[in-house]
Formats: structure tokens, sequence, C-alpha cells
């Protein structure tokens, strides 16, 4: 059974890695999303960017993979939070969508690191 546990493992984490890659690739579109109380908004493209790269590394190479898993959950339940929920709440189902994906992965981004050691 190991095997499924290892292929979890990668289905997480490659998605991850690729929303990393594209926020280099598309900074200046993404920037439009980032919150209007943070200043220098394509910064925090890349930020986030080199996070989610950053967690992705970790988890994989076996180094600080539990703290890795935390930040990253909470980095993702912030996004859900700050970026989806007010259109979820106005009723936008694409916004709706994106809540409960983020949410979805910050949870599993908690449970997964309770198997990490540090």
């Amino acid at each position: 059974m190991k095997i499924f546990s290892t292929l979890g493992k990668y289905m997480y984490l490659i998605p991850l890695a690729i929303f990393g890659l594209f926020h280099f690739m598309n900074a200046d579109a993404m920037s439009g999303m980032v919150p209007a109380f943070l200043p220098l908004k394509v910064v925090w493209v890349y930020l986030t960017g080199v996070a989610l790269i950053a967690a992705v590394v970790a988890v994989i190479i076996d180094k600080k993979s539990k703290l890795a898993l935390q930040l990253l959950g909470l980095m993702l339940l912030l996004f859900a939070l700050l970026l989806w929920l007010p259109g979820a709440i106005e009723g936008d189902q694409s916004a709706t969508s994106m809540f409960l994906k983020d949410f979805a992965l910050a949870g599993a981004a908690w449970w997964a690191s309770k198997d990490q050691s540090d």
C-alpha cells in the first residue's frame, strides 16, 4: 500500500510546484488578485511562487518537511480567506470553487504534516 501513499504525495506536490511556476510566468496578471491592502503586488506574487516551490522541494528532499507543510497549509488557508471568500460570500460560483479548493488543500497539508518528522 506504500505505492498509494507515494503516488498521493506526488499527486499533491506536482500541481503545487506548477502553481508556483505559474506565479513567475504570469506575475503581472496574477498581481490583480493580491488584496488591495498589500503594497508591491507583483512582489507578493513572486514571494508566494517561491513559497510554493520551496514547500514542494522541502517535502521531496525531506528537510523541514513538517514545517514546510504547516506553513503551506497556513498560506493556502490565507488564500482561501483573503482571495476567494469575499467572492464566495457574494455568490460567485468560481470564487466558491476556488475557496473550497484552497481550503481543502490547506487541510491536506496540515494532515500530511502529522506524518512528518523534523
